[in-house]
């Protein structure tokens, strides 16, 4: 058996759904309440932790610097920020949760009335008991975020607001983990790191994809190499292309992860192109995975993927999510707590992500050595050696369809979809037939 196509510690079936998700639970609760925003220290906090697990390269780009039509940002600097009503009651306070002032607001210090403050304020009429995540990175304003039945019953009067914070020449950063494969095709993997105290949008994608990056570790080398970004969303992105304009060259695959920690089916939302082996990859591994799923076309709005797939890189990414973003109700409010996310969904999230990497890891177009009618198969033991195989009447059939179906052009995925048999039986009698010596590597050896 050739053990280079085998997969090894990625493997999915390795996951342990409870003790897996009881530990990507536990990471999600120490870094869950920290102040995250697109700069600054909570953000760079995350990294470390993430460090933790598995070694980071820190990249920094200085405030001012372009990156494609963009200008990194000043970094946003949060001392303190509340707001005392008339007879001296806290409406709302940072020191309480990340999530009552609104990101990247700007300094002010001052006495106003209840219908001045108001414009300053922001709350979900539709869910009065939440508190909302707002963000104006891009405007030069100041906000407080509250449950709405608060904010309903603010009396008349004059209020105290204090917001000391600070706009600085700083860095834009991320984490950079590449693990060099026996090829130097890229996988490359990416989830945001910049939003504060939202457990499915943000901190699931983390603690996943810190998980994935140090099982391929582990494993290396495997057949590609993995390239895992941990960025502030959108700006990372465009910053890491900015400096990688060429990387069309070597992505092979990709992945945007967020949202993978609710209890939700799957949804795979599509690259750009539709049709990339990542694509196929991962639309077949959930349904052999048996669990309810959906699958999208792709649209330039998300998270990173927009930037990925935008029209002048193309790069074959997906988005494999439980729920999407802003397709929840709890999404960016305070109600995308820990109790949102489950231990087995996480683990879940894992486990079928690690299912597409196998297969990529795994697929290959072969050529039938002796494609004139069938090859005597007794004579070369592999009646025998498929009888050891978990599955020994699929493999049987395998066996036919792999020869069959080696011809240079199709690959061992549409093999498993156009014979309905699972894709690591196909691929085991693939690895079989080519010991033998009936399959070679296509001409250009790739997927």
């Amino acid at each position: 058996m050739n053990r280079s196509a085998r997969p090894g510690l990625v493997d999915p079936r390795t996951v342990d759904v409870e003790a897996d998700g009881a530990r990507l639970h536990a990471f999600a609760r120490r870094i869950f309440p920290w102040h995250r925003a697109i700069t600054g220290e909570g953000l760079r906090r995350t990294l470390d932790a993430v460090g933790e697990v598995v070694p980071l390269e820190r990249v920094r780009v200085p405030t001012g610097d372009p990156i494609l039509d963009w200008t990194v940002p000043r970094e946003w600097v949060l001392r303190e920020a509340w707001v005392r009503g008339p007879g001296g009651e806290t409406i709302a306070d940072a020191a309480r949760s990340c999530l009552e002032v609104a990101s990247y607001s700007r300094p002010f210090r001052g006495r106003l009335s209840r219908e001045a403050l108001d414009a300053h304020l922001y709350s979900d009429p539709e869910h009065p008991d939440w508190i909302p995540y707002r963000t104006l990175t891009w405007r030069d304003d100041w906000g407080f975020c509250l449950p709405h039945r608060v904010r309903a019953a603010l009396p008349e009067g004059e209020y105290e607001v204090c917001v000391d914070t600070e706009l600085v020449d700083g860095a834009l950063e991320w984490g950079e983990l590449v693990v060099p494969g026996r090829e130097d095709r890229e996988v490359l993997v990416s989830t945001h790191v910049c939003h504060p105290a939202l457990a499915n949008d943000n901190v699931s994608g983390i603690v996943v994809t810190t998980e994935i990056a140090r099982r391929v570790a582990a494993s290396a080398p495997l057949r590609y190499t993995y390239r895992f970004l941990f960025i502030p969303t959108i700006v990372g992105s465009l910053a890491w292309l900015h400096r990688h304009r060429d990387c069309a060259e070597r992505v092979a695959h990709g992945f945007v992860i967020a949202c993978v920690g609710d209890p939700g089916p799957f949804t795979l939302k599509h690259t750009r192109r539709g049709d990339a082996d990542v694509d196929r990859a991962a639309s077949l591994a959930l349904r052999e995975s048996g669990e309810d799923y959906r699958e999208e076309a792709f649209v330039p709005y998300g998270y990173d993927e927009r930037n990925w797939c935008s029209p002048g890189f193309d790069l074959p990414v997906i988005a494999l999510s439980r729920t999407p973003n802003a397709r929840y109700p709890q999404y960016h409010t305070s109600a995308d707590d820990l109790d949102f996310i489950t231990p087995a969904a996480l683990a879940g999230s894992l486990r079928a992500h690690l299912a597409v990497m196998t297969i990529l890891e795994r697929n290959r177009r072969w050529c039938n050595t002796y494609p004139w009618g069938e090859p005597q198969l007794g004579r070369r033991g592999l009646y025998d050696a498929i009888g050891g195989l978990r599955d020994s009447r699929g493999a049987q059939m395998a066996m036919f369809w792999v020869l069959n179906q080696s011809d240079g052009r199709h690959d061992l995925v549409d093999i498993a979809d156009r014979s309905g048999i699972r894709f690591d039986t196909v691929a085991d009698v693939a690895a079989r037939l080519h010991e033998a010596g009936l399959l070679e590597p296509a001409e250009d050896g790739t997927a």
